[in-house]
């Protein structure tokens, strides 16, 4: 594949841009090559700037569950523009979102919409501070939640895929606040919420994590997690940015039948267009204002265009057996990749997968936290990820994240994922 006018206009980003790139993953340094650049996509594929295509597994991080440039998302984007882009006011469109939203999460009763992900899970601490009066965020290790100061604490996704400790720049006093735990350890869990010293205002979770590489909850965690924290008046937060309308149209949350104080949306609701949200119950919702003390504000915030987006990718979601098509087809595409890591490298590759979301770990498993995760062969993934890539499969440039399954996944694309697949196999173990 050609990768010319891709290249050059990497290294002119490089004199504009810090680093090249507006989000450091896609620098690709960790699997040892240059990003392409993306001109292009439609339904399964993307098309770089060289003409080349690629089935594509990355999704926009995930927020492309329809496919690329899904018609009836489309169409609502154009149709919002006709009307203009912001107007930092009120808008219907924010309010049929809003009911979609608390129609299908369990335990959402209000909601604020925000532009990111991260503004949401900032906003949602902020609150759960205000609402309780105290001070200490618990997270777990490996856990990303955005790039806010109070969660560069042993955070996943790019932080550890580029090897910073932490980051510079965000003060010791903001730090002490935040305490991280293992994932999936009921023990530390217990300890560490039992700590009478400890002010801690709320847990923030991913509940199937997923900037460590996809690592499920195990059985009965968040059981003990809701029950805890209902027990000792802290606020459980989870962080459904990658989870929600995702693994079902209920979030983690209906699949794993647990109900948290307040969840963090983005990706999906916004159709792939910049949006987030937080919300939960409406006694803790009541205190951001203009009704409580807890400000939070934003002018893009409700932003028609992904309005228009998120409530045509909601609707498209609703549809009966949307989500049981989607697994099953997930279900087996993964049997069958996970076969073939197995064939080549049954020593050292695994795979952990929650509905059509999954990871293949070169490592020798299983990946059940953190400390685990940080035992796969990176430099393995590098490799990996280069033939893949010229073989046109486009995956995520690092190994601590997921492989998102997308409806527009035909079974021709799957299949022809695998070939290529247990092609590049044959050349890792030579």
């Amino acid at each position: 594949m050609k990768t010319d006018i891709s290249n050059s206009m990497f290294r002119k980003a490089q004199t504009l841009i810090p680093g090249g790139v507006n989000s450091p993953v896609r620098a690709c340094k960790s699997v040892g090559c240059d990003p392409v650049f993306i001109e292009r996509a439609a339904g399964s594929r993307v098309y770089d700037v060289d003409g080349n295509s690629y089935t594509d597994f990355v999704c926009s991080w995930g927020p492309m569950i329809l496919g690329h440039n899904y018609p009836a998302v489309a169409d609502a984007i154009r149709q919002a523009l006709e009307n203009g882009t912001s107007f930092g006011a009120p808008t219907p469109l924010e309010i049929d979102l809003a009911e979609m939203v608390v129609d299908a999460l369990p335990s959402v009763e209000m909601v604020r919409f925000v532009s990111s992900g991260t503004e949401a899970t900032m906003s949602a601490i902020r609150l759960a501070r205000g609402y309780t009066g105290r001070n200490i965020v618990v997270k777990f290790d490996g856990g990303y939640h955005g790039h806010a100061d109070s969660f560069l604490v042993k955070a996943g996704s790019g932080v550890i895929t580029l090897g910073i400790p932490g980051s510079p720049g965000v003060p010791d006093d903001i730090v002490k606040n935040t305490i991280s735990i293992p994932y999936n350890n009921l023990e530390k869990l217990e300890e560490t919420l039992r700590n009478e010293e400890l002010d801690i205002a709320c847990v923030i979770i991913e509940p199937v994590a997923g900037n460590m590489g996809v690592v499920a909850p195990a059985p009965g965690f968040l059981k003990k997690l809701r029950k805890l924290t209902e027990e000792l008046g802290i606020l459980l937060i989870f962080d459904e940015v990658i989870t929600g309308f995702r693994v079902s149209l209920g979030g983690a949350q209906a699949k794993f039948g647990i109900n948290p104080d307040l969840t963090c949306l983005g990706k999906i609701i916004g159709g792939g267009l910049p949006v987030g949200a937080y919300g939960g119950k409406k006694e803790i919702m009541a205190y951001i204002s203009p009704e409580g003390p807890v400000y939070q504000a934003g002018t893009l915030s409700g932003n028609p265009l992904a309005m228009a987006a998120g409530k045509a990718t909601l609707t498209a979601l609703s549809e009966p057996g949307f989500y049981d098509k989607l697994d099953a087809k997930s279900d087996k595409f993964a049997e069958q990749l996970f076969n073939i890591a197995q064939k080549y490298m049954p020593d050292n590759t695994c795979m952990n997968r929650v509905g059509s979301v999954l990871t293949t770990f070169f490592a020798k498993g299983p990946v059940t936290d953190f400390e685990s995760a940080m035992k796969s062969d990176t430099n393995m993934y590098g490799r990996y990820y280069r033939e893949m890539r010229a073989a046109g499969i486009y995956l995520a440039p690092a190994q601590f994240e997921g492989m998102f399954i997308s409806a527009a996944h035909s079974e021709e694309d799957l299949a022809v994922t695998l070939e290529k697949t247990e092609s590049v196999f044959r050349k890792l173990i030579k």
